[in-house]
């Protein structure tokens, strides 16, 4: 009985390297040529990748936009080459062709979230509402663009933190993009008894000698509100989003001096209390 089951094993084996050694005499140089054709194809993708990147890099164009059309062409090169690879092995892609469209069809459906989030990358990729170093505010997240793919777009901020938002979030939203800066807004209080054109004079002063202020896109400064205790000057100038705070805070502490140093009050809150002594009936 063990003699048996062990002459048909090696049957089984015997038949097993018959059928290789067959196959690979006949199709051997097909198997060669395919894996040529195919690693030539790598090749060439690898090649015209780098080409696209370079020439793309050469004119400017935004990294996110050449890194995904590169890309692109490489995964097109290389599916190109497969079906050429598969023709010379003698396979017909045909059926191939239909059975990867009926499991893109499944795999669409349980995916959709995932599908649309890359829907919406290529439409931010190609249509550019933002590129990388850019400042963008969506859905009350603010931050600097630090990388842009398919599925998500990565902000930072001035602390180092990495904020992924999904594109489908971002692309329909309102979307504010202020590039490489951010909006800095202060008020500060001065006394009724001051001249405020004389203060905004200082407060101009104080921050045109702020190196981190972007001079550039201008100072605004002028009477924002009446309070009840002082007239309220607003302040707005544009910082580097990777420093905002600091620089808030640094020229914070440049507008104070700059107005104790004029003799200018910034005055705390205050309430007026008045006692009317009247004589109250008597109560029989």
């Amino acid at each position: 009985m063990n003699q048996t089951g062990l002459e048909q094993e090696l049957q089984q084996l015997q038949n097993v390297y018959t059928l290789i050694t067959e196959f690979l005499v006949k199709y051997s140089f097909q198997l060669v040529g395919a894996l040529i054709i195919f690693c030539i194809g790598l090749w060439v993708a690898s090649k015209v990748s780098r080409l696209l990147l370079g020439l793309f890099k050469k004119h400017n164009i935004d990294i996110t936009l050449a890194t995904f059309v590169a890309s692109a062409v490489r995964i097109l090169i290389i599916v190109l080459i497969g079906i050429i690879a598969l023709g010379k092995l003698g396979i017909s892609v045909t059926p191939l062709v239909a059975a990867i469209g009926a499991v893109s069809l499944g795999a669409g459906l349980a995916l959709q979230g995932m599908l649309s989030n890359y829907a919406a990358g290529i439409t931010i990729i190609v249509t550019r509402p933002f590129v990388v170093s850019n400042t963008i505010s969506v859905l009350g997240v603010s931050g600097q663009v630090k990388a842009i793919s398919l599925g998500k777009t990565i902000l930072t901020n001035e602390e180092g933190e990495e904020i992924c938002i999904p594109n489908k979030h971002i692309l329909g939203e309102v979307l504010h993009n202020s590039f490489g800066n951010m909006l800095v807004e202060t008020k500060i209080g001065i006394s009724y008894q001051t001249d405020p054109e004389q203060a905004i004079a200082v407060l101009e002063k104080a921050t045109a000698t702020q190196p981190d202020i972007d001079q550039k896109q201008g100072i605004q400064i002028g009477v924002d509100a009446f309070g009840d205790s002082a007239i309220e000057l607003g302040i707005r100038y544009w910082a580097p989003t990777k420093q905002y705070y600091r620089v808030k805070y640094q020229t914070n502490l440049a507008l104070y001096k700059a107005l104790k140093e004029a003799g200018i009050v910034i005055p705390f809150p205050q309430s007026e209390v008045r006692i009317v002594n009247e004589k109250l009936p008597e109560i029989a």
